[in-house]
């Protein structure tokens, strides 16, 4: 799969009395940064206008005038409760591209679901998908809203791939691997690419490598069972505990643990399964040196 920092962008009608339907507020939280960037501009080539809301309204102005719009501006503190409160509405979408998710994307996603909003984000923090699920999912259910972390190139492309392959295999499927990995074009077929130590530098950002080693330095979690006899579960495990090895067209990638939401929603549609495996596949033959520092 390519790498990119994006998020998958969409609109929702608002249904009314009488079977009228009138289009949703969408409210962009971190329209300045690079992924909230790209989200705007295809939401603008889309014909939305959306909200945006953010620290600096300086820069939130003239981001504006960037793309040549006139959009509502709101500012507002992704650590702040109260500023939230007063933002959005039972109507609203929110889009949120803030991070890291772990350290400041509590408070967004807990304001949506007590406003009954619904919220999507691009974050790439197994663990804090978890806790948005396992703090909120009853308040958001509550409210009528929905939460749907990681709603980007982490982890759509996993979810639907081992959904997919779930779905060919069949019943018998016990297990599931995914693994994400980094192409490059110019170089041949780019599904026979391997990826070096740089490209996972030099194509990624600052904010999606400060996630990367947020992740690998973090507590994590696996689907598997937790002892012998004992059924699958979701247990606490560390990020980088194992290295899987992928083999496509005889080309061999290695790729370590991490968590991801495959882990807690392949299990729910696929109840059969015993065991999912995520595997980030960025760092090609430096995986398992990185694996090895990670565990010590």
């Amino acid at each position: 799969m390519t790498h990119g920092q994006s998020m998958v962008v969409m609109t929702m009608p608002s249904g009314k009395a009488g079977g009228a339907v009138e289009k949703r507020r969408t409210v962009l939280l971190g329209a300045t940064g690079y992924t909230g960037q790209r989200v705007l501009r295809e939401l603008l080539a889309r014909g939305e206008k959306p909200t945006l809301a953010g620290r600096s309204r300086t820069r939130m102005l003239a981001l504006t005038d960037t793309f040549e719009a006139e959009l509502p501006v709101f500012e507002v503190d992704a650590t702040s409760a109260s500023d939230f409160a007063r933002l959005l509405e039972p109507t609203d979408v929110v889009l949120s591209t803030v991070g890291p998710f772990t350290h400041v994307g509590m408070v967004p996603v807990t304001a949506a679901a007590r406003a009954g909003a619904h919220y999507f984000d691009s974050a790439g923090e197994g663990p804090f998908a978890r806790r948005v699920r396992d703090e909120l999912d009853s308040v958001a259910a509550a409210r009528g809203a929905t939460l749907v972390p990681s709603f980007g190139y982490d982890y759509v492309p996993g979810n639907l791939a081992g959904a997919l392959a779930l779905d060919t295999a069949g019943e018998r499927a016990r297990h599931v691997e995914i693994g994400y990995f980094i192409t490059r074009s110019g170089h041949g077929d780019e599904l026979l690419y391997r990826t070096t130590l740089r490209d996972s530098y030099t194509l990624t950002t600052a904010g999606t490598r400060q996630t990367l080693v947020a992740a690998v330095a973090e507590d994590g979690f696996a689907y598997r069972p937790a002892r012998r006899g004992q059924p699958p579960r979701l247990i606490d495990e560390r990020a980088a505990k194992r290295v899987r090895t992928f083999r496509y067209a005889g080309v061999k990638r290695s790729a370590m643990t991490v968590p991801g939401t495959e882990h807690l929603g392949l299990p729910a549609v696929f109840t059969q399964l015993e065991s999912v495996e995520v595997g980030l596949g960025w760092l090609g033959r430096w995986t398992r040196p990185i694996q090895i520092a990670a565990t010590l």
